[in-house]
């Protein structure tokens, strides 16, 4: 990215798509906590009173969690010094291998506890005493983020694997381990249902919870395109051996038909010219020209996220902007899948893993607008 867009080459163990990935979370997150501070501005959202006691000694877990976190960033933090090539070169493979300095972990570990430890200390009472906390929602967005990182990745892998299952039983580690092959429905999925499932312990109206979301989501979807598109992770159209047509004259030819040089999945043939000897091994294009879905979708999402932050305050009746969401991102998903290449399954002359989901998305949108109106109006 640095190199495409300066010319400059800066060897960080940050690679293209998962850039891109954390700024779609931190983006999203900006987002939503606009959104859940002005619903309880509007009063559409209310505060939650929690128990917590203070005072308290360190607990075993936080013992343990502090060990073990400090122990595995020693381990690997003094690795990578000493071998920061290796880790530029391939960071997943890096930091999942059994390379490390004990050490350094042993050391990091130790650190680590003691500063708890020491800051515990400030804190603790001689009798540790139950309060009432005030937790406003937007407080929340943080840990939110978090939880649907996760398992909206875990999502996200096991739908591409049960969508290319061939590929997962020939290597199952390597396909469980990649950064890329990422389903974005698997990760909406599973990343909805886990924020839903944390939240309910601090009774947020799901509806308006939602609501807040959608235009988020939007725009996390486009901005995680993005690193798609520029990573070239295989998420790319059929062959487009077309023309260039005359009104795109003036735009990159890219925008057109792209054979994606440098995939970071290796795909095609070998590029007889790859260039500056920090892209090996990534020295592949594609055979043949493609359509650059990716890029696509991102203008794509940016509208319909621009549309939907511009109807929010319009709609009155909460869970009906989240249903237009869903709508739209299924029609805009179905029609890419056209021109995009994918695992077809044998069924209704062929249909892809998306075609279904986003068929039904806006299935449930439809049905979702027409009972959440009906039910306002009783």
């Amino acid at each position: 990215l640095l190199f495409d867009l300066f010319g400059i080459n800066i060897p960080l163990p940050i690679q293209t798509f998962g850039f891109w990935v954390a700024i779609a979370f931190l983006a999203a997150s900006y987002v939503i906590t606009k959104e859940l501070k002005r619903k309880e501005n509007e009063g559409q959202l209310n505060v939650s009173i929690i128990k917590k006691t203070i005072g308290k000694s360190l607990s075993i877990y936080e013992i343990l969690s502090n060990l073990i976190t400090g122990f595995f960033i020693g381990f690997k933090l003094i690795e990578a010094i000493f071998h920061y090539s290796d880790l530029v070169a391939n960071p997943q493979d890096f930091i999942l291998s059994t390379r490390g300095s004990f050490i350094g972990g042993i050391f990091i570990a130790g650190l680590s506890i003691y500063l708890k430890w020491d800051e515990n200390k400030k804190t603790r009472l001689a009798t540790p005493k139950e309060i009432e906390k005030t937790i406003h929602p937007y407080e929340l967005v943080g840990n939110m983020t978090m939880i649907a990182a996760v398992s909206g990745i875990i999502g996200a892998k096991v739908f591409h694997n049960l969508e290319n299952m061939g590929a997962f039983i020939a290597d199952p580690i390597g396909q469980l381990m990649a950064f890329s092959g990422l389903t974005f429905y698997g990760g909406l999925i599973a990343g909805a249902f886990s924020v839903i499932w944390y939240t309910r312990r601090y009774k947020i109206n799901i509806l308006h919870l939602i609501d807040a979301a959608a235009p988020a989501l939007m725009l996390a979807y486009g901005v995680g395109r993005i690193g798609c598109q520029m990573s070239g992770d295989g998420d790319w159209g059929i062959d487009n051996l077309a023309p260039k047509p005359e009104w795109m004259v003036y735009l990159p030819d890219w925008m057109w038909s792209y054979t994606f040089p440098h995939n970071v999945i290796r795909s095609g043939i070998p590029m007889e010219d790859c260039g500056a000897q920090f892209w090996q091994p990534y020295c592949y294009q594609l055979a043949n020209p493609v359509w650059p879905t990716a890029f696509y979708e991102v203008i794509m999402c940016l509208l319909i996220f621009s549309f939907l932050w511009a109807i929010r305050k319009q709609i009155r009746v909460p869970g009906i902007l989240f249903c237009i969401y869903l709508g739209l991102n299924g029609v805009e998903r179905f029609f890419i899948e056209k021109i995009r290449i994918n695992t077809e399954y044998d069924i209704l002359g062929g249909i892809t893993q998306a075609e279904i989901i986003s068929s039904c998305l806006v299935l449930v949108a439809v049905l979702g607008i027409y009972l959440l109106n009906r039910r306002s109006k009783k």
